[in-house]
């Protein structure tokens, strides 16, 4: 029986998640295909031999693209048993249900998608696995099966400090998370909770990866220190294995100061930078987004991982309901002060929050004075901020953005348009900005980031590049 699976966008890593269930239901003796639309072409004469076809929805540009091209699919096939699963799947059921998908699985999915594929194999009943079902299953994970998926050449690669560049393999220690930050498209579907994957399975997929032409690691996790011990014993066999291998992963701030000994034993262990969700330098933001850390400990954070010769990559949500234009010039005053502009990524400058259905910020106190109604098709909620010259701002930042990133302009051409145009715009005047040049520090051809609300400029952009050889010109959102 013949199990295709779809991944429409993962912000240019291999996804791990089609990966892992097609590990699964190869041991069980189905026939699986895997399909990754941001590095491929997707050509509907690849599911007519199909029985089952499961899109896995990590990504909120990925949903959408999924949106689109779902019914294409049911079109071709009309009988072809469908099922979607993912952060974005359980939130937005009814929306995917209505587009001919009848199975929407979240949390640890593998077991479910299995459930269904055998059933459709055995002509069992369907009936148990047609509502919607969130699994927090402790499964037993295996080597995902990455031989189905396109070469590693083809997904984000790191630019080194020097310019050199490294093909970049990526892996999954975890998932879900401890955390409750209010506006994470995780915390909807995992709820605090958080699964491990084994460290001999990790351990396995790394070494599966640097065979196929891994330089470099990138942990996926959404927070690699939500089990400390856990990647500690990962990393420890992963040196020893593989001595003078880099990797980067992606820790909370709260996380690296609450864990200084461990971070200092991870900078000795070839660690070459770290993401965190910074999100904004407005202690009143950070409260009402519950991020467990104020301004005052990114900067504190930043000057550790300086300290112990590891580079920051921030990332930001610099538009919220709650927001102020003083608050923006402070952030960008920041990112000058604190030698960040080429850490930072310039769509981190532009990125508007997110509201997808499950959100819990859209029971705020304050919530009418600014949010609107939920859009399936957006799926998300539409809100306005309160001082309509913030929206206005946040639009000329993108529109700049997106032409700095057409025209090829570096990220310090990029943030001193955004420096003038903010200031421009809030005080009418631009102070003088000490230009730098080059880059300095490592960063991922395709950066990482989320919790951002899509726009259709943005949504073309990633619409035009599927099915093309290379994800330099993915600017999609999450």
């Amino acid at each position: 029986m013949k199990v295709v699976l779809i991944s429409p966008y993962e912000i240019g890593r291999q996804p791990f998640a089609l990966a892992q269930p097609a590990a699964w239901l190869e041991r069980d003796g189905f026939d699986v295909d895997c399909i990754d639309l941001s590095v491929e072409p997707f050509q509907l004469d690849s599911i007519i031999q199909a029985d089952v076809v499961s899109v896995h929805l990590a990504m909120h540009a990925g949903a959408r693209l999924a949106a689109d091209l779902i019914p294409q699919i049911v079109h071709r096939k009309p009988n072809l048993t469908i099922c979607v699963y993912g952060l974005y799947a359980p939130v937005n059921d009814g929306y995917f249900r209505s587009l001919g998908c009848e199975f929407v699985f979240g949390g640890e999915a593998e077991s479910d998608i299995l459930s269904l594929c055998r059933a459709v194999r055995d002509g069992s009943s369907l009936s148990e696995l047609r509502e919607t079902r969130i699994s927090m299953e402790k499964l037993a994970f295996t080597r995902p099966l990455r031989s189905l998926l396109p070469e590693l050449s083809r997904y984000s690669r790191l630019t080194c400090a020097d310019g050199t560049e490294k093909t970049t393999g990526f892996v999954e220690a975890s998932r879900g998370c401890k955390h409750l930050c209010r506006h994470c498209p995780v915390v909807p579907v995992y709820s605090g909770a958080f699964r491990v994957v084994s460290t001999d399975v990790v351990l396995s997929d790394i070494r599966q990866q640097i065979e196929a032409g891994a330089e470099h690691i990138s942990f996926g996790d959404p927070d690699f220190l939500n089990g400390p011990g856990h990647a500690r014993r990962i990393i420890d066999r992963f040196q020893q294995e593989f001595p003078g291998m880099t990797w980067d992963a992606t820790i909370k701030i709260e996380h690296l100061l609450q864990h200084e000994n461990l971070i200092s034993r991870f900078s000795e262990q070839n660690c070459l930078f770290i993401t965190s969700a910074v999100e904004s330098v407005e202690d009143t933001v950070l409260d009402k987004l519950d991020k467990g850390h104020t301004a005052e400990d990114f900067r504190k954070a930043l000057l550790l991982l300086r300290r112990l010769a590891i580079s920051m990559q921030p990332t930001f949500v610099p538009f919220t309901p709650w927001t102020t234009l003083e608050g923006y010039l402070e952030l960008l005053r920041q990112i000058v002060k604190l030698e960040l502009i080429d850490g930072v990524a310039p769509v981190q400058l532009s990125i508007r929050l997110l509201l997808p259905r499950g959100s819990s910020l859209v029971d705020s106190e304050d919530r009418e004075e600014w949010l609107g109604l939920f859009d399936s098709k957006m799926l998300g909620y539409s809100w306005r901020h309160s001082n309509s010259r913030v929206d206005t701002l946040q639009s000329s930042v993108q529109e700049w953005v997106i032409s700095a990133m057409d025209q090829n302009l570096d990220r310090m051409e990029t943030f001193a348009g955004v420096w003038a145009i903010a200031h421009q715009y809030i005080e009418g005047k631009v102070p003088e900005l000490k230009r730098t040049s080059g880059t300095k520090v490592p960063q991922m051809s395709e950066p990482w980031y989320c919790c951002a609300e899509p726009t259709e400029n943005l949504r073309n952009q990633t619409m035009k590049t599927i099915g093309s050889d290379s994800t330099d010109e993915i600017h999609a959102i999450a």
